[in-house]
């Protein structure tokens, strides 16, 4: 059995939200490079060459790459071995947001109710989703989620028969409709399956593999693929002047569901896509 105690839960998480604010991932900056050779449009190629740049900047001077530092969403995979002491594990995770959010001087955008709207003062509490697992290890992967983004995605309950191609349109009609607003070139993650919750959960939890590595089954890596390509002809382009690089990956996770249903999910990433990951 190991022990973990809570001081590093809280240490740990404080470190990855600000980690994961200040510096863009080596796969997203892969992407945006990718991007510069098959761009065709003047101001698309520019505003890659200012991402690029305004990442650069936030990675050597420890600054957020965004203004919009995001909802704290934490995944906790807890091994069934692990013993945490010196108090509650979610308190800890949510101390740990205060201390990252407030010693990186990052911005709190939380609020105490959707209808009274007052902000917290630091940006708790988080969204935590906990999967226990086997072993004698804690990962927890902090993943800040910006509004503009978020606002975009969408969930919708298609009947079976509507498969493959019901699925393609709903997703690209998502995409559509979001326009220029979650700050393109994005990464789309999918979720089909489960229920109504689970799908979104998919969705979301897509979006934490890496960029350019497709999905291990054959039959979903073509559906990505052919996904990304039809997102790609659409024409936002960089946020939303135009061009080819809207989107930079299209990500599905599946669940087994009902024999009646066929759930959908649709979360959008912007292209400050943040997620740092530890391992206690």
């Amino acid at each position: 059995m190991k022990v973990i105690h809570v001081q590093e839960v809280i240490d740990t998480v404080a470190r990855l939200c600000q980690e994961a604010n200040y510096y863009l991932g080596e796969d997203v900056q892969n992407a945006f490079e990718a991007a510069l050779n098959t761009e065709i449009s003047l101001t698309g190629k520019d505003i890659l060459k200012q991402l690029l740049e305004n990442a650069r900047i936030a990675r050597e001077n420890a600054v957020p790459m965004c203004q919009d530092t995001g909802f704290a969403v934490v995944y906790l995979e807890l091994g069934q071995d692990v013993n945490i002491t010196g108090g509650f594990l979610y308190d800890a995770v949510n101390e740990g947001v205060r201390k990252g959010y407030t010693e990186g001087y990052l911005r709190k955008s939380i609020v105490n109710h959707p209808l009274q709207r007052i902000n917290t003062g630091d940006n708790t509490p988080a969204v935590i989703h906990t999967t226990i697992v086997p072993g004698d290890q804690l990962t927890i992967t902090v993943a800040p989620k910006g509004g503009g983004s978020e606002n975009m995605s969408a969930i919708r309950m298609l009947k079976p028969a509507e498969g493959r191609e019901g699925v393609k349109k709903f997703v690209l009609e998502t995409v559509k409709n979001a326009g220029p607003n979650p700050c393109p070139p994005i990464m789309v993650g999918v979720g089909l399956g489960g229920t109504f919750e689970k799908a979104a959960l998919l969705a979301k939890q897509a979006l934490l593999r890496p960029l350019g590595q497709p999905h291990p089954e054959p039959d979903l890596a073509e559906l990505e693929s052919e996904l990304l390509e039809e997102i790609n002809k659409i024409g936002i382009g960089p946020q939303g002047l135009g061009g080819r690089t809207t989107a930079l990956g299209v990500h599905i996770l599946t669940y087994p569901c009902h024999i009646a249903s066929l759930p959908v999910a649709v979360n959008i990433n912007c292209h400050a896509a943040r997620h740092k990951k530890a391992v206690l």
